[in-house]
Order: structure tokens, then C-alpha cells, then sequence
């Protein structure tokens, strides 16, 4: 967002074993930062094992939870997106953002449902109180993997019967995203099937979901509400992302628009999906 020279905040738990190097890489970028305290930086070990950006995780540090969050660093926010990665944010404090924000709110549920074994190994699973917790957000971003655990349906057989029972818990919108097949979107009254930009150039997939949501926000809130047109500038979007790794790279508006072109002009495009065969 910040590269797109939006003004954004960036709130996390962070510890001291990380975060002079954070805030140094997020000054350089204009990007406001709200830290609260952790004895340490969440991450992974990633080992990606197929040509999706499917990958096993091995927990290598667990931030503390974000137990306060004053309603005055986000009432006024145009969007507020939720992502985070290891359940560091509470189902009971997205409710109370959700009481006090009436504005455009959007939920990445990948650190929602993921959990941790006693070897550090990271799992998935459909935990109580999810429909309830994702009904609260105006836009649900699922990955694949993240609709299968969260529904039980395999989204490269039918993405959308996924979207269709998410949609059903409450959400305004369901996005379903597939790698390299595209993405599908649901509002609860039409699919629309986004094209993926294909890149010779793939080097690392991490990030390209938090880049789509990103991307997706951005056109959506400038086009009040074109889907069509938001999903293909998400897509374009974290096609820049995987032809890099990490955020130094430049991405410009301009870049992603001449993207968006292309697959624009793909009208009758349906994602590559068992239903679809």
C-alpha cells in the first residue's frame, strides 16, 4: 500500500530481537508502525513443496498476543485489514473492532486457523467460534488451503461452493484465491473469476496473499466497489510480489495497470478448476 503512496499504519507484536531493524525498514518507507510488546518476533521456517506455494512451516519464534488496542488507531482508517499469522489477535478483539469501525473491513484468516505441535510444526484446523469471528468482516480472503480447512471442500475441484458457505456465515464478500489458476470472487449473487498474470519469472511466493489483499483494497475503494476490476489489479499486484523476494523491489501503479490491461481483456476467462473441466 505504501508503494501505491497510500498512508498506512502497521500494527504488531514485536520483540526486542527484531525491532530496531523494523522500524528502521518501515521509516525509510513512510509507513507508521505501532509496536507492542513481545519477548519475541513471530516467524517461520517455509519449505515450499509443489508449484502452488503450498509449504509446511516450522515455528521458529511466537509473538505474544495483542491484548489492547485503542479504538483511536483505527476508527478513522479507510480500511482496516486483519492478518495475522500465528493468532495474534484475538476472535473477541476483532468483535470490538468491528463494534467501534463501521468502515472497510477485510480478514486474512491464514493465522486464525493455524496452530502449533509440541516439535514447533505448524498445522491447520477449523477452530470454534471461526464462522461467528468471519461474519464480523466485510471481505474474507481464504488461499485453497485455507478454504478446504475452513469448509472441506477441495477448491481446485469447486471454489465455489467454498466461497458459497463462507459467504453464508456473514461476510459481505469471499475471495478465493488458487495460485497460479486465478481467484474466484462471490458477493452472494455472482462469481466472478479472476485470471492470474502469468509470469515467467516466479521466484518466491511469499507474501503474494497479504500483496492481493493489499492490491484488492486499493482498487476497490477506488472504484468504489468494481470487482472485476479490483480482483484483476490484486492479481497484477502479487504477480510483482512473486517475481521478488522480500520488500525491496519496485512496484509502481503504472506497472500494475499495464498488467491489469491484459488481463482485463480476458472476458469470458474461467478459473481451470475440476467444475470447470
Amino acid at each position: 500500500m505504501a508503494k501505491l503512496n497510500q498512508e498506512v499504519e502497521l500494527i504488531g507484536a514485536l520483540g526486542d530481537d527484531y525491532k530496531e531493524q523494523f522500524i528502521a525498514d518501515l521509516n525509510c518507507r513512510n509507513i507508521k508502525y505501532r509496536i507492542c510488546p513481545s519477548i519475541e518476533t513471530g516467524g517461520f521456517a517455509l519449505h515450499y513443496y509443489d508449484d502452488y506455494g503450498n509449504r509446511t512451516l516450522d515455528l521458529i519464534g511466537r509473538a505474544d498476543n495483542i491484548e489492547e488496542l485503542p479504538k483511536e488507531l483505527y476508527i478513522g482508517s479507510t480500511a482496516v485489514l486483519i492478518g495475522p499469522i500465528l493468532k495474534e489477535i484475538s476472535f473477541e478483539m476483532i468483535k470490538e473492532i468491528r463494534s467501534n469501525y463501521s468502515g472497510l473491513f477485510f480478514c486474512d484468516p491464514q493465522g486464525l486457523i493455524r496452530g502449533a505441535d509440541d516439535d514447533n510444526h505448524i498445522f491447520h484446523t477449523k477452530v470454534d467460534g471461526i464462522e461467528e469471528t468471519l461474519s464480523q468482516f466485510d471481505i474474507v480472503k481464504p488461499n485453497e488451503m485455507e478454504g478446504q480447512v475452513l469448509t472441506g471442500i477441495d477448491c481446485r475441484q469447486d471454489p465455489y461452493e467454498a466461497a458459497k458457505i463462507i459467504k453464508s456465515w456473514g461476510p459481505k464478500l469471499v475471495i478465493v484465491t488458487l495460485a497460479e489458476l486465478g481467484s474466484v470472487i462471490y458477493d452472494g449473487h455472482e462469481f466472478i473469476d479472476i485470471p492470474p498474470f502469468e509470469t515467467k519469472d516466479a521466484i518466491d511466493a511469499t507474501g503474494c496473499g497479504d500483496t492481493y489483499m493489499a492490491g484488492f483494497t486499493y482498487e476497490y475503494l477506488k472504484t468504489d466497489g468494481d470487482l472485476r476490476q479490483a480482483g484483476c489489479f490484486a492479481s497484477c499486484t502479487s504477480s510483482i510480489m512473486i517475481e521478488n523476494s522480500g520488500p525491496d523491489f519496485e512496484m509502481t501503479e503504472q506497472m500494475i495497470r499495464s498488467r491489469q490491461e491484459t488481463l482485463l481483456a480476458k472476458q469470458d476467462y474461467k478459473v481451470k478448476v475440476a467444475v470447470n473441466a
